[in-house]
């Protein structure tokens, strides 16, 4: 394990662009969505990604390359890198991660992207998947992600929401339909033949290329459901949720129950509990990641406040 080649891979869009605005248009059937603050922040950003990548450079000394996958786009910080910075880091299009599908493109949600992934020219057969608003706390190990060549996955086992009475009561034909990121995990899980699934959270995710390739080789037509769709559709399902589950098939992966996870999302409770998540929990010897997610949610105060404390933690 020691000399294994392990990649790290971070999705990223500047929602923001204009560019990307005007490319995204043609296909919104309501125009005016594109303004609304709930579907804007699943491309809106605060350039957070520089942090992501600083903790990785900095906590994960074993990764070989950083791939960021995005679409004609190049974040801030590495048009203005120092020479001799960010050595290690590349940006790969999506023209270069799609190659004979590239029909499909542009698309405009993560998950044909990253069904994707396993096509990035030079990736290692080991990676560690990240979103942009995903950091690592402290220094971590291989064995943290891998062990013995098997991805170490973090989750809990749950039951569908159609088999749990009171949800499958109340669960509308509206709510059947809603692309949901429980939905899509449960998806995965029925792709590979499971009555129920392992549930994951916004940690890294340990993959291997070859799960992906040889799955897709003998089902090219679940790797084309994933990718036809330019915005998110309920028939679709979390890549990383497919790995995870075939991986547990064939009893190729170490199964965790513990997240080592500070999980942030909720802006508006009060500034001290900010704070002390960020100043207490992060500390705490269990916790090995931190997730902030719509960070573009943040009012400007509390914002301007973590900008600072992730510049303070994660400066090279």
């Amino acid at each position: 394990m020691k000399y294994m080649h392990i990649d790290a891979v971070i999705t990223w869009v500047d929602g923001k662009d204009e560019a990307h605005q005007q490319k995204m248009l043609p296909y919104l059937e309501n125009k005016e969505i594109i303004s609304n603050k709930n579907f804007r922040t699943r491309f809106d950003q605060v350039e957070e990604i520089k942090y992501t990548v600083n903790s990785i450079l900095k906590f994960a000394p074993f990764i070989r390359n950083i791939f960021i996958v995005t679409d004609n786009q190049t974040p801030k910080f590495l048009k203005n890198k120092k020479e001799g910075t960010y050595e290690n880091v590349f940006v790969v299009d999506h023209q270069d991660v799609f190659k004979e599908d590239v029909q499909f493109l542009p698309v405009f949600n993560c998950r044909p992207i990253e069904t994707k992934l396993y096509d990035i020219p030079n990736l290692s057969e080991y990676f560690i998947y990240f979103n942009d608003d995903i950091f690592l706390l402290k220094e971590v190990n291989i064995s943290d992600f891998f062990i013995e060549g098997k991805p170490v996955i973090r989750g809990k086992w749950l039951k569908f929401n159609e088999d749990i009475f009171y949800k499958r009561l109340f669960n509308s034909e509206k709510k059947r339909k809603r692309a949901g990121h429980k939905k899509a995990q449960e998806m995965s899980a029925k792709l590979v033949g499971f009555n129920k699934y392992y549930k994951f959270h916004h940690t890294p995710y340990p993959l291997r290329k070859s799960t992906f390739k040889e799955f897709f080789k003998n089902h090219k037509e679940v790797e084309t459901l994933n990718i036809k769709h330019k915005f998110r559709n309920a028939e679709q399902y979390t890549p990383q949720g497919l790995a995870n589950h075939i991986e547990i098939k064939n009893n190729t992966a170490i199964l965790k129950n513990d997240y080592q996870l500070v999980y942030i999302q909720n802006y508006k409770k009060s500034f001290a509990w900010l704070k002390y998540k960020l100043n207490v929990i992060t500390k705490k010897e269990s916790k090995l990641f931190l997730n902030m997610q719509s960070l573009d949610q943040c009012p400007k105060e509390k914002l301007d406040y973590v900008l600072n404390w992730l510049e303070d933690r994660y400066s090279l």
